[in-house]
């Protein structure tokens, strides 16, 4: 039997320091305490044994674990490049998409402002001639002449109902005539309707075929 620290069985037997404490919780290695500190006793035989068995799986385990290891590393590394590339793409398109929309806004209301200054030449071009074909007569001169043409032809106007009523027509007749002025309302210039009330201009008009 030799007498070996926790970290020399390891070495000794290939396998990790937790391996050797389990055998040792489990019974199958014998081990003692001197000044505090734990040594495995292994003989001799088994030493020998599975030395070159347990040393190259020592040796292999790690190296695929690390080469393990190192594979994830890369695959993350060009992961988070991908994740960064997109992220700032996505920035990218995201300004470009809002500049887009504010050239196409600041388009549109220039359109809308030009529109607006044509507009405003047009109507003050139109308004300049209309001022310069405009009759020399004063307008205060001009409304007067309507007013006085409005008088007049008001003061030629005569209620129907006046005018029949002094023909000493019969009731009867004077029915039969306000019905007439009725139906041709709407289509006889010569029908005058103010107030829901008929009258008549004998100056202007002829009314022989109303039996006036």
């Amino acid at each position: 039997m030799i007498k070996l620290t926790i970290s020399d069985a390891a070495e000794k037997l290939g396998v990790s320091k937790e391996a050797i404490h389990n055998r040792i919780r489990r019974g199958s290695l014998e081990s003692v305490m001197e000044d505090g500190v734990k040594f495995v006793l292994i003989s001799k035989n088994k030493s020998s044994n599975t030395q070159p068995v347990r040393t190259s799986a020592k040796k292999t385990a790690p190296q695929s674990d690390e080469r393990y290891y190192k594979f994830l590393e890369e695959q993350n590394a060009k992961l988070q490049q991908k994740v960064e590339t997109l992220q700032s793409e996505t920035r990218t398109l995201r300004d470009q998409k809002e500049q887009m929309l504010i050239e196409e806004r600041r388009k549109i209301e220039q359109i809308y402002k030009d529109k607006d200054e044509q507009l405003k030449s047009i109507i003050n071009a139109i308004s300049s001639k209309f001022i310069l074909n405009a009759p020399q007569e004063p307008l205060e001169a001009e409304i007067e002449h309507i007013q006085k043409e409005d008088t007049a032809e008001e003061k030629r106007l005569v209620p129907l109902g006046k005018y029949l009523k002094s023909k000493n027509f019969s009731k009867k007749k004077r029915a039969k005539i306000k019905d007439e002025f009725k139906a041709r309302a709407q289509n006889d210039p010569r029908v005058i309707e103010i107030d829901k009330k008929y009258y008549i201009d004998l100056q202007k008009y002829d009314y022989s075929d109303f039996s006036l």
